[in-house]
């Protein structure tokens, strides 16, 4: 297999990712064929991934603009992927120009990516990290370098969470970040699960495996279990709900069936 000029020497390109997988579903251009032959498996189960991914995509653009309109001028986005046009600094400094973004991401071409992506564009950094480890995180040189923690800041953990599984302690690891969060600070989230996906059970099972399969293990959970990460939280209207029902810019009646596949909400600290 040769290895794009874009693609870190470090990195296993015979081995599906997670990050890379998501953007050949949005359509980019930074992914291998042992991404798309992993994704196409799952899309036989579930053709409408890409929609989902895009709605995701959408939803977090929408509460990157109520963030904005809550007077929010810091971003910390964890598990942030490849970026794709649309990302967190596109929205932001479009309307607030002096907006600070810096995006985490563990997967190294995603890190190598974004620093390209992000080389000359002020207020917007990435750096290398992981949400099992938020001690790190947020001592990391580049989160503390471009963001003010005893100011609110909003936390994207945006399609991310259903990658750890309770093992790793999630709980706990939202936590530990919420409490380094100023007042007023905000938590946006998205977290997949069975309720809302418009296929059977047993289908959405199969996509489930093929991530199993990859040795990246998706955790599906319930609303209630998603709600738990807002511990510390106050949910801001509507609250914890499908994709296509937070604050929708079209009438989630006309929205795909797809686009209510996931929990999503945000909420802000006392």
């Amino acid at each position: 297999m040769e290895r794009p000029a874009w693609a870190p020497h470090d990195i296993d390109i015979s081995v599906p990712s997670v990050s890379r997988m998501y953007d050949y579903y949005l359509g980019g251009s930074h992914n291998f064929e042992v991404d798309r032959e992993a994704a196409r498996r799952a899309m036989e189960f579930m053709p409408g991934l890409p929609t989902i991914m895009k709605a995701n995509r959408a939803f977090m653009r929408r509460a990157v603009k109520y963030a904005l309109a809550e007077g929010i001028g810091q971003f910390l986005d964890v598990g942030s992927g490849i970026p794709t046009y649309g990302n967190v600094h596109d929205v932001a400094q479009e309307t607030a120009p002096g907006t600070r973004v810096v995006y985490v991401d563990r997967d190294p071409v995603a890190v190598s990516h974004s620093r390209a992506v992000l080389d000359g564009v002020p207020g917007a950094a990435v750096t290398a990290g992981d949400l099992k480890a938020p001690a790190e995180l947020l001592a990391d040189p580049v989160v503390t370098g471009l963001l003010d923690l005893t100011r609110p800041v909003a936390l994207l953990l945006v399609a991310v969470l259903h990658f750890i599984e309770d093992a790793d302690e999630p709980q706990k690891a939202v936590a530990a970040l919420r409490d380094a969060l100023a007042p007023g600070s905000l938590l946006i989230l998205s977290h997949a699960g069975y309720e809302g996906v418009p296929v059977p059970r047993e289908r959405t099972q199969g996509a489930v495996d093929v991530y199993r399969d990859i040795r990246s293990p998706i955790v599906l959970r319930s609303r209630d279990e998603v709600a738990r990460f807002f511990d510390g939280f106050e949910t801001v209207a509507p609250g914890l709900v499908a994709m296509s029902h937070w604050r929708p810019e079209i009438p989630p009646a006309q929205a795909d069936p797809y686009a209510s596949s996931a929990f999503v909400g945000v909420g802000r600290k006392a």
